[in-house]
């Protein structure tokens, strides 16, 4: 329909003065007919019109005229998919109407004579919003006919009649609505239908339907037998299947301690108990979990019994303790020799609490029935079992152990990496089997708390060799935050006791004293001096403070981190890179190390507890087939050369030689701001922006040649201060006039004011940043301003890739209309935060059917909790913006949640699916069907080529243009470099797993959409907890497949599905927000499995803050809140 070229009126009822059309001769009087039964078709009816003797009115206060009210307001529908201007014809006037404010829901005659102007016609019912063209141009004046062969219709009768023969036409004019005679039809070309959109509903009516209507949740039960899509591939899982006896009993008793020892005590509690107390417990060797469950293969002779257990514990008062009342000097009585004292008492209490066994799990394994739940009690027990000898010998944190025994590497600031092992029960199609993975991860390094000091804090490095520094106010609070909570030894006496540090005393140790037993003041030097020979160097820092209720102090140079405590502190960039080094194995190496594990002498396989419960682990990984599905055909741009094209290569990649972004902005008022650098690298700046100018215009993305300002530049020291910072900022801004679409941002090194760059660009002042380094200004390689330009364009509406194949016509019979697809994720803070608010982000995609932006809301909530709160508002927000977007609601809901541990996935959809239904809810009549689905990359099954299976490269595809990668260098001929290596004995991009390894009823697989470039391929775990689309395996995984396609950053498929990633990376930003200090190094999220690990390291202390009302993010600025300006 061709646009009407006289300015829009939005304000009254009258068009232009210009118009060549005179209002009056524009006038429509309509009389209705007797009323007609309703359109019946297979459409959804969604409004009808009132009396016809009531006034026609509309939205936004329009004049009003003799006619007809329709329906509630709406917004237009563009007629062919394209956006235009749209009129309605009053008695009075024709006026123009944008999509804001929304004419009434109706149907709509174009007439084409009087700037396209809309006719109101009466009807009963309006079908479903789809725009057909169901005339042909009138044969001769007042003759009309339809396109599928439908009744002529004289105009001498003023009727207009549409009918409807085939499926695809979604329009009809009512039989009972008829023109004014006189009325010329023959300008009347076109029919459109303007649907209306569902009222908002209040809350309380939403909380009371859903209340009313409770989801019952039942477990997703896979829908077929798995997938059948893609050429086969043998592969190999770190599985391993575990037989076990049905009829043998395991005894689960309750175990009480008093006092409450730590987890490492109560172990050497048990282990002396049962030395000691052999025939009570009837010859058996029982497993431990540390905190309250020992589990037995025989009866103890007793239900109930309690022993006493001594242990050569010293107490802290035996070092230096200064109570409020008496004072004693440590070791007076003993000199540092045994005795009676040390001696410490505990009372154990066992109880039988259960008697288990196998048959519950043997039935659910052979069962297919939902009726048979999964025995989770024997399953934990055989987990506890399994992990007894391990834990006897390696260092637990959370599922993991770790030994030094195993390989260990000084990863600097006072940390080492202790290569370790994981291993997990899980239920599978196979039958029971036991998950073993290789794993690394950073503890304190054992070292004395003085050398520990130096490497952990930069002002401390020369420590040394200034012995009688002073600590400062901050200084002494950042040594305090330093060694909180780590545990210590000390070195002037031998004993087993382990302290942990609660704080630093208030004065230094040249100046602590306490009184002997005689009332004589005595300082704490003079007395280490008199008793231990040993002259304290380090007078004027303060002692450790170990007791709570009764404080214990010990010099700082007198003490020595233990060994075996997880590094809870920030890892710097070189401490995780180093750690990543140690994880990072090619596949046939990592093979090999899990293989060890399982025969070594500290695996799961090793002491005599398997035997003693008879459980038989193989020593083969599971064999099984997976698939790998092909990858899709891209549309890229039609400015290039290349318009489309479908990655052929091994790893999947994919390159703009010769073509454009499929969507490439115009970004004409940019500006530049540097922070830092010498002259040299400033005087790059000029051919930096010339070259990042040039590469845009390469890709089709059209960046102006020079900034709208001149480049201004400013030393570092400016990040430091968010107050002075943003007065520069604005500056900027408010010499472009206020008015900008990018602002480029170069740094001489990471520093923590990026924090505060993003926020006040993103909050405050309203335009989106990309920041670079200066050390990446001295090749200005190609590549580098390629990955440069897609992010910019991204940031500002453009998109890199979009589907050649949209999602209706790959999928029809799920995306014929129109569809959402949700990501969502929660951050926590670092282990060490006890305070901060996690984040939740919520994202969903805001265009159809190329569903490749996203638009993201991010809110606080409670301290490490991680059930989404905001999750119903920042849902309702973002349906609201793709209605305003698309025109209509989506009819169908995909939601990827990120971040969730297996234990938490039924509390998860429990409340999380109600917040999804009651966002849904708020929308009058609107019930989409929704499937959740949980993404899951924190896991340990790894996949391996099955022995000479490894793949070589491919470098044609048939029927299809080769496309290499230009994002790495190709190595010489004849050699092969280390990534490319490891690419090729990994598994390929697309290789799907649905059989053997995954859950034995429910619909979940593991995807491995990327290509891995260094170490092992690590598939993205899917696990689908409700699914109302009802989705075949094949159907989901290759939509997730060719959605990875799609993300904008790189021209490769990624690892996460885009919703999932985008998500996190949106959290990430908001951490930013409120991580204002932090550097850039220590704002990475910790996400819930780190939080575990944590809490487990703090014998069992709940680290849960109060519940307080957490701090608001900043509100974005409205000119950045639809757009990417996160990716």
């Amino acid at each position: 329909m061709a646009s009407n070229t006289s300015k829009p009126n939005r304000g009254g009822g009258r068009p232009n003065s210009n118009s060549r059309h005179s209002s009056q001769s524009h006038s429509r009087l309509w009389r209705e007919r007797s009323p007609a039964a309703p359109f019946q078709g297979d459409h959804q009816s969604s409004a009808i019109c009132e009396d016809s003797r009531t006034d026609f009115t509309t939205h936004n206060n329009v004049n009003s005229s003799r006619g007809f009210i329709l329906s509630q307001p709406h917004y237009v529908q563009p007629h062919y998919g394209q956006p235009h201007d749209v009129y309605y014809c009053t008695s009075y006037a024709t006026v123009p109407l944008q999509s804001t404010p929304p004419p009434a829901a109706g149907h709509y005659m174009i007439n084409n004579n009087y700037h396209n102007s809309l006719v109101p016609c009466i009807q009963t019912s309006i079908p479903a919003p789809r725009i057909q063209r169901p005339f042909n141009q009138p044969q001769s004046s007042g003759i009309w006919r339809s396109k599928s062969q439908g009744k002529v219709v004289n105009s001498e009768e003023h009727a207009v009649k549409c009918p409807v023969q085939a499926p695809e036409c979604l329009v009809s004019l009512m039989e009972n609505m008829q023109l004014v005679p006189g009325t010329d039809t023959s300008s009347l070309t076109d029919f459109m239908v303007i649907p209306a959109l569902p009222k908002l509903l209040p809350s309380e009516e939403v909380d009371k339907d859903l209340a009313r209507n409770p989801v019952p949740l039942v477990a997703v039960r896979r829908p077929d037998s798995g997938g059948k899509e893609g050429a086969l591939i043998q592969l190999l899982a770190n599985h391993f299947l575990v037989q076990f006896e049905p009829s043998q009993q395991i005894f689960h008793y309750d175990v009480e301690i008093s006092p409450q020892p730590s987890k490492e005590v109560a172990r050497r509690l048990k282990r002396k108990l049962v030395e000691e107390n052999s025939v009570l417990l009837s010859n058996a060797l029982p497993a431990f979990d540390g905190r309250k469950s020992l589990y037995s293969a025989a009866e103890f002779r007793k239900e109930k019994m309690e022993f006493i257990v001594s242990l050569p514990i010293k107490s802290a008062k035996s070092i230096l303790a200064l109570n409020a009342g008496a004072h004693q000097l440590p070791g007076s009585d003993c000199q540092g020799g045994a005795s009676s004292r040390d001696e410490k008492l505990f009372k154990v209490s066992l109880k039988i609490a259960s008697k288990l066994d196998g048959k519950d799990l043997e039935e659910f394994l052979k069962n297919k029935k939902d009726h048979v739940a999964l025995p989770q009690d024997f399953i934990q027990a055989l987990d506890v079992v399994l992990r007894e000898n391990p834990t006897e010998k390696c260092f637990p944190v959370s599922r993991s152990l770790y030994s030094s025994s195993m390989g260990s590497e000084v990863i600097g600031g006072g940390a080492v990496g202790l290569r370790g092992f994981f291993q997990s029960l899980r239920a599978t199609q196979q039958g029971l089997a036991l998950n073993v993975d290789f794993s690394v991860t950073a503890f304190h390094e054992s070292i004395g708390i003085i050398p520990y000091l130096q490497k952990r804090c930069e002002f401390l490095h020369d420590l040394q060799f200034r012995k009688s520094r002073v600590l400062s106010a901050e200084e002494k609070k950042e040594v305090e935050k330093t060694l909180k909570n780590i545990k210590v030894f000390v070195c002037h006496r031998a004993t087993d006791q382990r302290y942990r540090v609660q704080s630093l005393t208030d004065e230094v140790t040249d100046a602590l004293t306490f009184k002997d037993r005689d009332g004589k003041d005595i300082k704490v030097i003079d007395y280490f001096k008199e008793h231990y020979s040993h002259n304290i160097e380090y007078i004027n820092l303060p002692c450790l403070q170990l007791g709570r209720s009764k404080p214990c102090y010990l010099p700082m140079e007198l003490c020595v981190v233990c060994e075996g405590q997880k590094f809870l502190g920030k890892l710097s960039d070189d401490q995780t890179a180093k750690i990543l080094r140690m994880g990072c194995q090619k596949p046939r190496e990592r093979r090999a190390m899990i293989k060890g594990v399982l025969g070594g002498s500290v695996g799961p396989r090793s002491g005599n507890y398997d035997r003693e419960f008879k459980i038989y682990i193989s020593q083969e990984m599971t064999k099984l087939n997976g698939r790998i599905l092909q990858p899709p055909k891209l549309k890229l741009g039609n400015g290039g050369q290349v318009k489309d094209l479908t990655p052929c290569r091994q790893d999947r990649q994919w390159n703009f030689l010769d073509s454009h972004v499929v969507e490439g902005r115009s970004i004409a008022r940019w500006a530049l701001i540097s922070f830092g650098g010498n002259a040299e690298q400033r005087s790059n700046v000029g051919k930096f922006i010339v070259g990042l100018a040039q590469r845009c215009s390469q890709l089709g993305i059209s960046l102006s040649r020079s900034t709208i300002v001149h480049p201004r530049f400013e030393q570092m020291h400016i990040l430091e201060n968010a107050n002075l910072l943003e007065a520069k900022l604005r500056k900027i801004y408010d010499n472009a006039s206020r008015n900008l679409d990018l602002l480029v941002c170069v740094m001489e090194r990471k520093h923590r004011g990026y924090a505060d760059l993003k926020r006040i660009c993103e909050t405050s002042i309203g335009v989106v940043t990309q920041c670079c380094l200066y050390s990446h200004f001295y090749s200005l390689s190609s590549q580098y301003l390629a990955n440069l330009a897609l992010k910019i364009n991204a940031k500002v509406g453009g998109s890199t890739v979009a589907l050649y194949n949209p999602l209706p016509r790959q999928l029809p019979r799920l995306f014929s209309e129109p569809a959402i697809f949700f990501g969502a994720d929660v951050t926590h803070p670092h282990p060490m935060d006890d305070k901060s608010p996690s984040i939740a982000a919520v994202v969903a995609s805001m265009n159809w059917p190329a569903a490749n932006k996203y638009v993201a809301r991010m809110r606080t909530q409670a301290h490490r909790k991680e059930i989404i709160d905001g999750l119903r508002e920042m849902v309702g927000e973002l349906l609201e913006d793709y209605r305003d977007e698309i025109k209509q609601l989506p009819k169908r809901i995909l939601f990827f949640r990120d971040g969730v541990s297996e234990g938490q996935f039924y509390k998860v959809l429990e409340e999380e699916l109600r917040a999804l239904k009651a966002a849904c809810k708020r929308f009058e009549n609107y019930n989409p069907t929704i499937t959740f689905a949980v993404v899951q990359k924190r896991h340990h099954t790894r996949l391996f080529h099955s022995d000479g299976q490894a793949t070589e490269p491919v470098n044609s595809y048939a029927g299809g243009r080769v496309h290499h990668s230009v994002s790495r260098n190709a190595p010489p001929a004849g050699k092969r470099s280390s990534s490319s290596s490891d690419a090729q004995d990994n598994i390929p991009p697309g290789t799907v797993v649905d059989t053997l390894i995954t859950h034995p009823r429910e619909f979940d697989f593991y995807l491995c959409s990327h290509s891995g470039i260094k170490g092992t391929s690590r598939p993205t775990h899917y696990h689908v907890l409700w699914d109302e689309n009802n989705f075949l395996s094949d159907e989901l995984q290759q939509l997730i497949n060719n959605l990875c396609y799609t993300f904008v950053r790189c021209t490769k498929p990624v690892s996460l599905v885009p919703p999932a990633y985008y998500a996190h990376l949106a959290a990430y930003r908001a951490r930013l927000y409120l991580d204002k200090s932090g550097s850039i190094s220590e704002t990475s999220s910790s996400r819930s499995t780190s939080t575990s690990e944590a809490s487990s390291n703090r014998s069992g202390r709940s680290r849960l803050c109060p519940s307080v009302e957490p701090p608001p993010l900043p509100k974005l600025n409205e000119n950045v809140k639809k757009l990417m300006f996160y990716c």
